[in-house]
C-alpha cells in the first residue's frame, strides 16, 4: 500500500501528482496487468527473444 505523506498546505493536486508518480515507479499497474491473464513460459520466452532481436537490430543499424 502506497501511503503519500500531505504536507501542511500542500495543494491535493500536487499530492496527487506524486501519488501517480510513486504508483508508475513501484510497477504495481504493469503486475497486475500481467497477473491478469496466464502466459506460457515458452510464448514469455518467445518474446522476450524478439525484443532482444529488434534492441540489437536498432543498435546494428545505429553502428552502420
Amino acid at each position: 500500500m502506497l501511503i503519500i505523506p500531505i504536507k501542511e498546505g500542500e495543494n491535493i493536486d500536487r499530492a496527487l501528482k506524486r501519488f501517480k508518480r510513486k504508483f508508475d515507479r513501484t510497477g504495481a499497474k504493469r503486475q497486475l496487468q500481467t497477473r491478469k491473464q496466464f502466459t506460457k513460459p515458452s510464448v514469455a520466452r518467445r518474446a522476450q527473444v524478439q525484443k532482444a532481436q529488434y534492441i540489437q537490430q536498432l543498435r546494428d543499424q545505429e553502428n552502420i
